[in-house]
């Protein structure tokens, strides 16, 4: 994994910084703070850099550090309670809950999800061979039946637009609909002109080759 980081995204700071908003839960503007702060950048330099003043920077650094030492609080607190009731947080009576996905471009109350409700939805909706039955309505079950359609893609790998729909034909009459639907729930990403796509890493996606040409 470590090789892989480094690899793929530099270090593990680097990788960290570029995981999205919705995983890190600090705001765009602070995720850029503090990308230019790793660059070695000083306050000014940095406020010089946003376009902002230095003010703004050090009222950034204040938020920045009151959500540090809530974190660490939090933290504490979630590990102590583990360790008295000798139960995750995740799990539930009979069950557990899932997290979102980590490519998620939004986590909200759609990933309220626990293990036994993804193994209905996937009996419901896909048959023995793994072809999809129908695509649900319901926002939830989308993901559940998206996040299964991604695994048939093998990460790391592009995939030209023709090879992309082959491959979900077989698991879908309406490819397309599905091909938009990775793309907008954060499962798979592609080049601007649309020839190339590829599944969405954790928090760092493959590079796209749009940046490389």
């Amino acid at each position: 994994m470590k090789e892989h980081i480094k690899e793929k995204h530099g270090s593990m700071l680097s990788y960290v910084l570029n995981m999205s908003c919705a995983n890190t839960g600090i705001t765009q503007a602070q995720q850029k703070v503090l990308q230019l702060i790793a660059q070695g950048l000083s306050d000014k330099e940095v406020a010089s850099a946003l376009g902002v003043a230095d003010s703004t920077i050090r009222n950034h650094k204040y938020k920045l550090r009151e959500k540090e030492k809530q974190a660490k609080v939090f933290l504490a607190m979630m590990e102590l309670l583990s360790e008295q009731t000798q139960k995750e947080i995740s799990r539930l009576e009979g069950s557990v809950l899932h997290d979102a996905h980590s490519s998620a471009t939004m986590v909200d109350d759609r990933y309220n999800i626990t293990d036994k409700e993804i193994e209905s939805i996937r009996k419901t909706y896909f048959d023995d061979k793994g072809g999809l039955k129908s695509i649900p309505a319901r926002e939830k079950k989308k993901l559940v039946v998206l996040s299964e359609i991604v695994k048939n893609f093998a990460p790391g790998k592009q995939y030209e637009e023709k090879e992309l729909n082959r491959i979900l034909k077989r698991i879908y009459e309406d490819n397309a609909a599905i091909r938009r639907a990775l793309i907008e729930y954060g499962f798979m990403d592609r080049t601007n002109d649309g020839t190339l796509y590829w599944v969405k890493e954790k928090d760092g996606q493959f590079i796209n080759p749009d940046k490389t040409r």
